[in-house]
């Protein structure tokens, strides 16, 4: 697994400092579980805390892009400019007009 570039990293710390019941979970793991894995205690804690933020990030209905978005935009008006220019990006790089994209994703157009 690839280490989270800074503004993710930054709401996954978000995400911890919201959530202590994931830190919980996380620091009663079983390390036999790991080395099943092949895996250091570190990657499989690091693999069940990115499963727990795409969880919430499908709760709340979003992307886990989304989310990461959300914990480290300065206002939810930031949050949701930026948001509508990645999916204007995706949009374009899927070669759809965004009207598509919008009814694809459900998203106000």
């Amino acid at each position: 697994m690839s280490q989270p570039g800074e503004n993710h990293q930054r709401a996954l710390d978000r995400f911890l400092a919201e959530h202590p019941e994931v830190i919980t979970a996380l620091d009663g793991l079983n390390p036999l579980l790991a080395q099943a894995k092949g895996e250091s205690q570190a990657q499989y804690r690091a693999e069940r805390l990115h499963e727990a933020f795409e969880a919430e990030a499908e709760r709340l209905g979003l992307f886990a892009w989304e989310l990461t978005l959300k914990l480290t935009a300065d206002s939810e008006e930031a949050f949701e400019a930026q948001r509508v220019e990645v999916h204007k990006e995706v949009a374009q790089m899927a070669g759809l007009s965004w009207i598509e994209y919008c009814h694809l994703h459900d998203l106000a157009g």
